[in-house]
């Protein structure tokens, strides 16, 4: 009977800790969509130039080294605020670029299309009773596919094959939501500051990849 007790009371305990981490993930995560919306903004309305792609891998990097290495302490909330921060701001040019070529409709499908796709991932990843840690190994394969594609399109220059880079970070960050966030319900993350930086990257690669798409879709309808 104790042991039963004991066992229920641990469960239990292990229930609300999942919760609690899922709970302050989404959280930090709406903040910080917030706050990246907020600098990109800005950046917008300031026109500020678009930054060198070697600055935004230093910063990108960087920023979430030291976010994983704080993500313990309070500090990680610096960190994480900081890196999102600056997401946002890389992405107030790339906007204006759209919206300066009058694909303001291409923005507002894009935003939508990344909504629908991470609430429809979440929802399936938090109601499903299938293991999808199979994923872990295709997330590896993909990481390592998008970045040898990606280094050979430096040299080739091809928009068809930019086009299926997209493409492939499309199913890479869903992969990632999905992945991510049964994690959390299951207890294999614990941290949810490392949960927000994985979901934020995630939706952000999901956002820019299919703007990217919808902008070759729609300037060849044109």
């Amino acid at each position: 009977m104790n042991e039963r007790m004991v066992n229920r009371d641990s469960g239990y305990a292990g229930v609300l800790s999942t919760n609690k981490v899922l709970r302050n993930t989404y959280f930090l995560l709406s903040l910080t969509l917030l706050f990246s919306a907020v600098v990109a903004g800005i950046a917008m309305v300031m026109h500020l130039p678009r930054v060198h792609w070697i600055v935004t891998l230093v910063g990108f990097y960087g920023l979430m080294f030291l976010t994983e290495r704080n993500r313990d302490s309070s500090l990680g909330l610096v960190f994480v605020f900081a890196l999102t921060g600056f997401m946002g701001y890389t992405l107030g040019p790339i906007l204006n670029m759209y919206m300066g070529a009058g694909m303001g409709d291409t923005v507002v499908t894009a935003l939508g299309g990344t909504a629908l796709t991470f609430f429809g991932c979440s929802i399936y990843a938090l109601t499903t009773k299938r293991d999808l840690s199979f994923l872990n190994g295709m997330l590896m394969a993909g990481f390592i596919a998008i970045l040898v594609v990606m280094v050979a399109n430096i040299f080739l220059k091809m928009p068809m094959l930019s086009l299926a880079i997209s493409g492939m970070f499309v199913l890479f960050s869903s992969a990632a939501i999905l992945l991510t966030t049964q994690s959390i319900v299951r207890g294999g993350e614990t941290n949810y500051i490392s949960a927000t930086v994985t979901l934020y990257v995630s939706i952000y690669n999901l956002f820019l990849s299919l703007l990217q798409i919808l902008g070759v879709v729609n300037s060849n309808d044109n």
